[in-house]
Parts: structure tokens; C-alpha cells; sequence
């Protein structure tokens, strides 16, 4: 596996001469068997390599004992470690948002404050082609373009995803060959999360039901619909840049515009919303 996954880095140009590289680590077995692989290829490499991990004060016991996990694995191997608690339930009071959100948030947040204080290191994380799979279907269900279409990206910015191209199942059996500690957080095995009811029911069913291979499958669609987004991203941009113009009271479109294929207008009004905005977020 430690191949598959270095091809893929190597494929997604995730690596550069002298990267540091912060892995999240929660201490399931996905991110424990990141942070193996990632340590196992660090001299051929070339990257240095901290572990990052974050109590999210929400599981009492069950928190501490990850959290002791993940050092006592990363002591022994001289991997730069520390541990963030945070009070999420309490951020998801103020911010009024889900648990599951706030604690997404707050966690990347923290890995972006540790990677900057640690010369701007690029931050690793351990979604697989099941986690791709989930947040396909779930951005379908909710309403997405190509772009939701596409999921999750190998590469977005300074955030990596080494595993984006394996499956679960291969990540087990890396676990249980290698072996190499984890534990499962209990909150996995209830349906409390919308993502956990997509893993337990929706993505379960067409495995067992109607292929074997349907992850596979919801995976090379998303990386087609990234491809597809990216090209037509592009176009729209052109298109803007060609027939529209920023003014004092907004981005102007000359009626030449709309003589585009309607789906390159769509992509050129999104670019010139973004320029009005900011951002692409929640638009």
C-alpha cells in the first residue's frame, strides 16, 4: 500500500524538496495508518513529519485514551507531536451550528495554526475513496454542481490526502499487517451524523446490493466531474475577462456574453459573483 499511496502523491504533485507535512491524527485507524505510511516514506521523501491531535472534549474517556494512543506511537519515532483540546459543543452553541461542523471547523483550524507556527508545513489528512464516495452522495442529496459532484480534492491549497486513492478495506488490512494501534470512536457506530447514516445505509446498500464496486465507480466519477469543473472554471473566467467588466456598481455583461453555450455562462456569472464576493463559499 505504501507504494500505491506514493504513486498517488506523485501523480497529485502533493510533494516538494524540503515539505514539512502535519498529519491529523484522531487515532482511528485511518489516521494511524496515515501517519505509519507517512513515516515510513519520509526519507525517501525528503519531508519532515509532525502528528497533530485534537480532543475534542466531547467523549471523556474514550478522548483521553486516543489522545494517549497517538503519543505513545509518535514518542518512540522522534515524530513532532501535540495534542489541542478543545470545547466544541460549546463552539457549535456559539456558532450555532451542528457539533459534527463545529468540530470539522475547529479541527482544521487548528492544523492550519500548528502548520503556520511550524514554517508553513503542508497538512495531511486520511480521507479514502469510501469518505469521497459519502461526500459525493451527500452534496448530490443537498443540491451541488460539478464542483459538489467532484467531492473531495487530492490537493486544495496547503491541505494533502494522501489516501484518496485507496479504499477503506485496504486501509484495514494495512492496520492489521503492519500492526499498527488504533481505536474506533464510538461515535462511528451510531447514526447520530448525517455522514454516518450515508456510510451505514446508502453506501452499504449499493456495495451489497447493487455493486461491489460502487465506491470505485462514485470515485472515478467524482475525479471526471473535478476535470470537468476545472475546464469549465476556466472557460467561464475567459468568458468574463472577454465580455464583462468590474464597476463601481457591480461586474457589467455585454449582451456578446450571452452568445456562449449556456453552461460556460453559468461558470462566467459564477466568476463574476466570486469577484463581487470574495468567495465561492455557500454560493
Amino acid at each position: 500500500m505504501k507504494e500505491k499511496v506514493w504513486n498517488f502523491m506523485m501523480e497529485n504533485q502533493m510533494l516538494s524538496p524540503g515539505d514539512r507535512i502535519v498529519a491529523g491524527v484522531s487515532g482511528g485507524g485511518d489516521s494511524m495508518a496515515l501517519l505509519d505510511v507517512l513515516f515510513q516514506l519520509q526519507e525517501q521523501g525528503g519531508f519532515a513529519l509532525a502528528a497533530l491531535h485534537v480532543n475534542h472534549g466531547l467523549r471523556g474517556g474514550e478522548a483521553a485514551r486516543d489522545e494517549q494512543l497517538v503519543e505513545n506511537y509518535c514518542r518512540p519515532r522522534g515524530i513532532s507531536y501535540k495534542s489541542v483540546h478543545l470545547d466544541v459543543a460549546t463552539l457549535a452553541r456559539q456558532q450555532k451550528i451542528s457539533v459534527e461542523e463545529a468540530g470539522r471547523r475547529a479541527r482544521l483550524l487548528a492544523l492550519q495554526e500548528f502548520a503556520n507556527a511550524w514554517g508553513g508545513a503542508k497538512i495531511a489528512l486520511a480521507h479514502h475513496k469510501n469518505d469521497l464516495a459519502e461526500t459525493v452522495l451527500h452534496h448530490l442529496a443537498r443540491g451541488a454542481g460539478l464542483r459538489g459532484m467532484a467531492g473531495i480534492r487530492p490537493v486544495n491549497g496547503t491541505v494533502i490526502r494522501p489516501f484518496l486513492g485507496i479504499e477503506k478495506q485496504e486501509i484495514v488490512h494495512y492496520l492489521y499487517t503492519e500492526n499498527i494501534p488504533w481505536e474506533t470512536d464510538s461515535t462511528n457506530l451510531t447514526d447520530t451524523y448525517t455522514r454516518n447514516r450515508i456510510r451505514h445505509h446508502v453506501v452499504d446498500y449499493l456495495e451489497k446490493q447493487i455493486n461491489p464496486k460502487a465506491v470505485e465507480h462514485i470515485a472515478s466519477a467524482a475525479r471526471i466531474a473535478k476535470e470537468a469543473d476545472r475546464y469549465l472554471a476556466n472557460q467561464g473566467a475567459e468568458l468574463l475577462t472577454r465580455h464583462g467588466c468590474m464597476e463601481a456598481d457591480g461586474v457589467h455583461l455585454e449582451a456578446s456574453f450571452f452568445a456562449a453555450p449556456p453552461i460556460v455562462q453559468m461558470y462566467g456569472i459564477l466568476a463574476a459573483a466570486e469577484q463581487l464576493l470574495g468567495s465561492r463559499k455557500d454560493l
